[in-house]
């Protein structure tokens, strides 16, 4: 029987969809025959079957070895912190969240966490109660608090709409995720300055005796990271062409090289362009520049190359850029002790 390697995926939720969304644009589409099922395929893997699951079941899965790797939330991986579990990729780049403390808004002098140091006491003096958190988030609750010095607290597990809690009466705060802080406003809520647990977003995670132990596995993992970090490098940059005119092809490297953002990743390749006899410009000595570009200095590399006599300039995306080996993949074989 042929081995089998089980990647758990978020069968529904915030990332359910990005997460396939992702996986395509790396070049591992994800093939689900039914929405209804909870199994798929990797055409380019045949090795990987794709089990289907929600966020924190993909955790446990991936921790009792039922999946060997698997792709959840960082917020889950660390409410339920598992040794037998290594975090492989710790930022694939979507599903971006913040595990937030927030407050009503009628409390005005309430900004920061240590404001609630005393909210608390108070609560315990006069109201004779402990002070009411919402969260699903409880372990990373009680170790937040607690580091901040508040200790007067009672932590309500809520599922669902948290938001409205301290509106209908079961808690007079909450914790919990947020990605724009419109639901939180919606509901008269609004976080503390101080008040970030976890900046999260998805995450690659694998069964850390599986990855030891299973070289078919390890190789699965080396083939998907290749793509993975090419293409979240790749998203970096962007193809740049124009053509020039004037000059030979060192002159014409030297003025395109003249700006930092227009020395590329290994400086501009420069090629004449042929016209045939009796072109219009056959005499006037035309080259072809092509150099690649970080996406954040486009722009300032476009007006230097406009500059120095650039024209046509015409941009394409970088779907990947790989390098001499995967640098997740090399980091995850040190930490696990490998050469």
């Amino acid at each position: 029987m042929t081995e089998k390697i089980t990647f758990a995926l978020p069968s529904k939720g915030a990332i359910a969809e990005p997460t396939l969304n992702f996986l395509r644009d790396c070049g591992l589409r994800v093939d689900k025959p039914n929405p209804r099922q909870y199994t798929g395929t990797v055409p380019v893997l045949p090795a990987v079957n794709v089990l289907f699951q929600r966020v924190k079941d993909v955790l446990y899965k991936v921790s009792d070895g039922t999946a060997q790797i698997g792709i959840t939330g960082l917020d889950v991986v660390h409410e339920f912190p598992h040794d037998d579990l290594i975090v492989i990729h710790n930022s694939l780049g979507y599903g971006q969240c913040s595990l937030i403390v927030a407050v009503p808004e009628a409390w005005v002098d309430v900004e920061r966490v240590h404001d609630l140091v005393d909210i608390a006491l108070d609560f315990r003096e006069n109201k004779h109660r402990n002070l009411r958190v919402a969260t699903t988030y409880t372990h990373l609750t009680r170790q937040f608090l607690h580091a901040n010095g508040i200790h007067h607290f009672t932590l309500v597990k809520a599922e669902g709409a948290i938001e409205a809690a301290p509106t209908i009466g079961y808690a007079d705060i909450i914790v919990d995720l947020t990605q724009t802080g419109t639901t939180l406003r919606e509901n008269h809520l609004k976080p503390l300055l101080d008040g970030v647990i976890v900046e999260s977003q998805a995450v690659l995670v694998g069964n850390r005796e599986a990855l030891k132990n299973n070289p078919l596995l390890l190789e699965t993992l080396r083939f998907m990271l290749e793509y993975i970090d090419a293409a979240l490098y790749g998203r970096r940059f962007s193809h740049v062409t124009l053509n020039i005119c004037g000059g030979d092809v060192e002159d014409i490297g030297r003025k395109v090289g003249a700006n930092t953002s227009t020395r590329g990743l290994m400086g501009p390749t420069i090629a004449p362009i042929y016209s045939p006899q009796g072109h219009p410009r056959q005499d006037q000595n035309w080259h072809t520049v092509t150099i690649t570009v970080e996406n954040k200095r486009l722009m300032e590399a476009v007006e230097h190359l406009r500059s120095i006599g650039g024209s046509q300039i015409i941009t394409t995306p970088v779907r990947y850029v790989f390098l001499e080996n995967s640098p997740t993949f090399t980091h995850l074989l040190a930490q696990l002790g490998k050469s």
